[in-house]
C-alpha cells in the first residue's frame, strides 16, 4: 500500500463521500467552493471526457427521460467548475443524457471542486458501486488510474471496496485481443468467460465459438483449458506425463485467486507450484499472503 496520505484518506473516506454527494448541502454549511442544488442551463454541463464509463443502452436511457418528463431529475448532477459558468460531470452523466432526451432546458447539480485524479476516482467508485460499467470499462478506468496517477493495485482494492486479485484480474481483461475486448463491452461475452481465453492460443475464435454455443462459464473454460493442454504439451509426450483436467482447473482457480498465472506440475505424490509475477508489487503481495498464513 502506497504511503501517500491523500491515497489512504481517499481509499477510507471516498465511498462515503460518494454519499455525500448525492445529497444537497445546506447552504449555511457549506464551504464556499460548494453549491447546493442549483439549477443550471444544461448546455452549461459537458460530460468529463475521461469517465470510464463509455456505453449507454438507449432503451434505458429513453426509460429515464421518460420518468424524468414525469418526475423531473430526483437525484442532483455531481460536477465541478470549468470555467465561468461551465460545469463538467463527475458522476451522472446518464441523468445528464437522459435529462437531454426529455428536453429539459435546466437541471439540478451539485458542485464540488476537484482535481482530476480525484473526480476519476470518484467517478469510477460511483460506477462501481452501482455495477453501471462493463467489465471493460473497469478495467480501463483502473487501468487510468495506476498509469496516470500512480495507484497500486492494493490502492484501488481499498479505494474501491475491492479485493486486490479482482483489480488483478480486471486489468488482466486488458490482455485481450481488440475483438475479444469488443464482444465483452457489447456484453457477448462475460468477464468470466473472457478471463478463461487470456492464454489461449486463439481467444477470438475460442470466443467466436462460445457465443455460437452458448457455451456457460464452466464450458468456456473447459474449451479453454483444452486449447492450453494442447499449446503446452509436445506430440511426443507420454500419456502419463500430461496434465489431467484436475490440476487444470486447479490452476485456474489459484490464477484468478491471485490474479497471476499459477502453474501445477504434479508427478508420482509430489511436484511444485510455479507463481509467475512482473513486479515487485506483485511478490511483495505473494510474500504478504504466504506470511499471513
Amino acid at each position: 500500500m502506497s504511503d501517500d496520505p491523500s491515497k489512504r484518506r481517499l481509499g477510507r473516506g471516498l465511498a462515503a463521500l460518494i454519499g455525500e454527494m448525492d445529497q444537497p448541502v445546506p447552504v449555511d454549511n457549506a464551504p464556499k467552493s460548494v453549491s447546493a442544488d442549483r439549477m443550471v442551463p444544461i448546455e452549461h454541463v459537458t460530460r468529463n471526457p475521461k469517465n470510464p464509463r463509455r456505453a449507454f443502452d438507449e432503451g434505458d436511457l429513453q426509460d429515464l427521460a421518460s420518468s424524468i418528463r414525469q418526475h423531473g431529475i430526483v437525484q442532483p448532477v455531481v460536477v465541478r467548475p470549468r470555467g465561468r459558468d461551465q460545469f463538467e460531470i463527475i458522476a451522472g452523466e446518464r441523468r445528464w443524457r437522459a435529462a437531454q432526451l426529455a428536453g429539459l432546458i435546466e437541471i439540478p447539480i451539485i458542485v464540488r471542486d476537484v482535481d482530476d485524479r480525484t473526480a476519476l476516482e470518484i467517478a469510477i467508485v460511483e460506477n462501481v458501486q452501482r455495477a453501471d460499467l462493463n467489465p471493460l470499462e473497469e478495467a480501463l478506468g483502473y487501468d487510468q488510474l495506476i498509469a496516470e496517477h500512480g495507484y497500486t493495485q492494493n490502492d484501488l482494492g481499498e479505494i474501491i471496496g475491492k479485493s486486490r486479485s479482482h483489480v488483478a484480474n480486471s486489468l488482466r481483461l486488458l490482455k485481450l485481443p481488440d475483438p475479444v475486448r469488443d464482444m465483452l463491452e457489447a456484453g457477448s461475452l462475460s468477464a468470466g468467460h473472457a478471463r478463461a481465453l487470456i492464454t489461449t492460443s486463439d481467444p477470438v475464435a475460442l470466443a467466436r465459438t462460445i457465443i455460437a454455443k452458448g457455451m456457460s462459464v464452466r464450458d468456456a473454460e473447459r474449451l479453454a483449458q483444452n486449447d492450453i493442454k494442447a499449446q503446452s504439451e509436445p506430440a511426443n509426450v507420454s500419456k502419463a506425463e500430461q496434465k489431467d483436467s484436475d490440476t487444470l482447473a486447479l490452476e485456474r482457480t489459484l490464477s484468478d485467486a491471485l490474479g497471476l498465472e499459477v502453474k501445477i506440475n504434479h508427478r508420482n505424490g509430489g511436484g511444485q507450484v510455479r507463481i509467475n509475477y512482473k513486479s515487485l508489487e506483485q511478490l511483495e503481495e505473494i510474500c504478504r499472503l504466504l506470511e499471513r498464513r
